[in-house]
Order: structure tokens, then C-alpha cells, then sequence
């Protein structure tokens, strides 16, 4: 027993030192693109074998309660890099209801909103701390603004893709332009129609050699890297492990994309590990909303064979669990204990004042969410439960809360609601029998946002 006390006493001991020492914790934020919360081995796949990934929670923290910040992919990143839920942040949707500005996709003319000057994101957070910032890949919140990219909202550098520069995203996960820090560049082994360099790998070495540039730097650093996997189109190099398995050529496709998702993840932590790095840095992982890219029969079929969304109802685009319930992993050696796993309800606005937290930021900012570092090493934020909101726009205007085990979903003027504890699945709507959660709720939603220019309720 003495020894028991003894080593949470020393780990403890050691997890505030790191945090109070002159030098803070580095910070890598990982993201994955569509990724159900079922696609992962440590949330109960059977299927698709993903032990890096899985390695993360084994040696870390896995939470079983954290949420995107929407169903799709603009807004939920709009949540992230804010703070604010999608009741305040500027996108709301990944094209405008109304105004905007217009661009191509495909034949069809869309119009998009974009992050402005005027909101403070995570980057400009964390630069105003005194980290250098960095984001590889997928930034998706400059709709057709060219002057909207990562570099003019917080991020010191930036390799990626943009919605504004078509020529960076025309060929999917082969694409032969890239933008870097500004500039428009080649990338020549993907000229042609050639496919030699798939988006994962550069995004993995573009990271790594950043990371070759922090070793024994004076500032701390923070680093995304957002990976397109396993995102529509179905396009992996190869078939890896899967390509003997008695399988649809869909199914060995998605599973492979997985899988080189799950292999970049542990070069970056080998990265870490075998140059000291990691001693000193937060690992996150986690994925933007929920599986089934687009709803097509191909990618229900996809989704539903490898039971990707888990026990949960509903898919990208939802507001039920399926499509914003999502996995989330720390780690972090001497930090983070390891196996420990939080059922603590937190969702993509909790991120920006977590890591304000973890800099000891003294930058103004306003946010939804709450610091929740505290977890990290083992303690619990207020145990009252507060809300939790999203509200979306294509399926008509839609609401979502959740509140302590509660789960509230209103469409059509109806509200739905869920006891979480019992019902993961959302199968039995129990609003007639609890109306005064419903009330509690109903009320609640009276001040949960403000209007959009942008994405009007009718």
C-alpha cells in the first residue's frame, strides 16, 4: 500500500514539476479526417488492425466522451482553432446558407465562408505564448479567401492545402502542388498523373523535419498535423496488409488508408522517442467528425462493415453520436499515466483554453469551452455538469446538447432526448417521460447562440 502511495505520489510530484518548469510542454495535435469512432482497435474495432495509434492510448490517456466540434469539416475545425462552439464561431457550415464568397468545386459554383482577422485562434494563442507554430495538411477554414490561410492566422509556417488554391487538392491524395509557406510549389513526383508521393507520407515528412528543427530550440513549439485519412475519395497506395483478405476491394481500400494513417502516427512518435523529444511533449490524436465521407451506398457499405461509428446512431452529418462523438488520445510520457482512460464529456472548443492552459497564456480570448489539462494527470474539471452545444444547417436547421448523461437533439421543432448511460445507441427518445431535463434544456437553447450573416435560421 506505502508503495502504491509512493509512486502516485512520485508521478504526481512529477507531472507538476514538468508543468511549472521554465521550459513548457510541447504540443503536437494530431487529426485524422472522417475516422469513426469504431475505426480504432482501442474503441472496440475488430477489423482494422491500427496498433500505433492504439500504442498512444496503451501508454496514454483515451477519453470515451469527447465529441467534434460538428458533424462535417469546416465548422468542426472552425470549433477547434476558436474555442467557440458552432452557436458563435464564424463557419458554420461547409458552405454558406447565404453570402459568402464563390469558388468552384467540381462544376458547381459554392460559397464559403472563411476564417477573419478579427478571430483569435489557437495559433495566435499559443504564438503570443511564446511557441512557435507550425500545421501541416488539411486547413479548410479559408473558404475562397487567399489571404485566409493558416500563416495569417497564428501559424508561423504552413504546408498544405487550401480550398482558395484548387491546384493543391485537384488530385486528392497525389497531389502534384502544394502550398508552402506562401508559395505555390511543385511537387514532382506526383506530376503527370503520376502517383509516387501519397498525402500521408508528405504530411508525416514535413512534420518530421520540423520536428529536426526543435531539437534543443529555446521556444516550445506547436505543431498540427492533419492528415486527410480516411476521408472520400477510396485511394490508398497500396493494400498493405489486406490485400489477401476475403474482402470487398472497398472495404481492403478503406482499411488500408487506416493503416497508413496508423503507420504515420508511429513515425511520428518513433520521431519523438528516438530524439528526445519526447520527454518534454503532449501528444494528441483525433479525429474532425464522424465516419461515411458522403452518403453514398459505396461508403455506407464501407461504414457499416467495419461498424465504424461503434455502438453509436448516426453518421458524418449527424447530430446523434455517430457524427460528432469521436476518439481522442494523450500522450505523454512522465505526464500522462499510462491506460488511464476519462469519461469526462469535452468536445473541440475545450481545446483552445486546455492548451492556453498548458502555455499559461495571458492573451484575451473568448471561448465555449473549458481548460481541461487538469485530466491529463489525473483530476477532474467541476463535476456539474454544463452544456455542450452544436446546431448545423443542411438537414434544415438543427440543435444538439449534451448535458451531463443527457443528450438533446431538436429538428423540425421537435427535441429529442437520450439518457447517454443507458442508451449510447440514442434508440429510445425518453423526452415525454423527463420533460424537465427537456425544459432545462429548451431553455438553454434560448441563449445558445447568436445569429450568422452567414447561415440565417429561417
Amino acid at each position: 500500500m506505502f508503495r502504491k502511495l509512493f509512486l502516485l505520489f512520485s508521478f504526481t510530484f512529477a507531472t507538476l514539476q514538468l508543468f511549472a518548469q521554465s521550459k513548457l510542454p510541447n504540443i503536437i495535435f494530431i487529426l485524422a479526417d472522417d475516422l469513426g469512432y469504431g475505426d480504432l482497435q482501442c474503441y472496440g474495432q475488430k477489423l482494422i488492425q491500427t496498433p500505433n495509434i492504439d500504442r498512444l492510448a496503451q501508454e496514454g490517456l483515451r477519453f470515451t466522451n469527447f465529441y467534434a466540434g460538428a458533424p462535417v469539416c469546416s465548422p468542426s475545425r472552425s470549433v477547434l482553432m476558436t474555442g467557440l462552439n458552432t452557436g458563435h464561431t464564424t463557419i458554420r457550415g461547409n458552405a454558406t446558407k447565404k453570402g459568402g464568397l464563390a469558388g468552384s468545386k467540381g462544376k458547381e459554383t459554392v460559397y464559403r465562408a472563411n476564417l477573419t482577422a478579427e478571430d483569435v485562434t489557437i495559433g495566435n494563442v499559443m504564438q503570443q505564448s511564446g511557441y512557435t507554430t507550425a500545421m501541416f495538411g488539411k486547413w479548410h477554414l479559408d473558404g475562397y479567401d487567399t489571404l485566409a490561410t493558416p500563416l495569417q492566422r497564428g501559424f508561423d509556417e504552413f504546408s498544405g492545402w487550401l480550398i482558395s488554391y484548387p491546384a493543391t487538392y485537384r488530385d486528392g491524395y497525389w497531389p502534384d502542388r502544394r502550398f508552402k509557406n506562401g508559395k505555390l510549389v511543385d511537387v514532382n513526383k506526383n506530376k503527370n498523373g503520376q502517383k509516387e508521393y501519397y498525402s500521408s507520407d508528405i504530411c508525416t515528412d514535413e512534420a518530421e523535419e520540423f520536428l529536426s528543427r526543435q531539437k534543443g530550440a529555446t521556444k516550445p513549439f506547436m505543431l498540427m498535423v492533419n492528415y486527410n485519412n480516411p476521408h472520400s475519395p477510396l485511394d490508398a497506395p497500396d493494400l498493405a496488409i489486406y490485400k489477401d483478405k476475403d474482402w470487398p476491394e472497398n472495404m481492403k481500400t478503406y482499411a488500408s488508408m487506416i493503416y497508413q494513417l496508423d503507420q504515420s502516427v508511429g513515425r511520428l512518435q518513433k520521431y519523438l522517442i528516438d530524439n528526445g523529444l519526447d520527454k518534454n511533449t503532449i501528444v494528441f490524436f483525433c479525429s474532425d467528425n464522424g465516419p461515411r465521407s458522403e452518403p453514398t451506398k459505396q461508403l455506407t457499405e464501407v461504414a457499416d462493415f467495419f461498424d465504424s461509428n461503434g455502438l453509436l446512431k448516426g453518421y458524418k452529418r449527424d447530430l446523434y453520436e455517430g457524427g460528432i462523438r469521436v476518439p481522442m488520445i494523450a500522450w505523454a510520457p512522465g505526464i500522462i499515466k499510462a491506460s488511464t482512460v476519462s469519461d469526462v464529456p469535452a468536445y473541440f472548443a475545450d481545446i483552445l483554453p486546455t492548451f492556453a492552459g498548458i502555455a499559461k497564456s495571458k492573451k484575451n480570448y473568448k471561448t465555449d469551452g473549458i481548460n481541461i489539462s487538469q485530466i491529463l494527470t489525473g483530476g477532474k474539471p467541476d463535476s456539474k455538469p454544463r452544456f455542450l452545444y452544436w446546431e448545423f444547417f443542411e438537414n434544415g436547421f438543427e440543435q444538439a446538447v449534451r448535458y451531463g448523461k443527457w443528450k438533446a437533439v431538436k429538428h423540425a421543432g421537435k427535441t429529442e432526448l437520450y439518457d447517454l448511460e443507458k442508451d449510447p445507441g440514442e434508440a429510445h427518445n425518453i423526452a415525454a417521460e423527463n420533460q424537465a431535463i427537456v425544459t432545462t434544456i429548451e431553455k438553454y437553447l434560448t441563449t445558445a447562440r447568436t445569429e450568422s450573416e452567414f447561415w440565417p435560421v429561417d
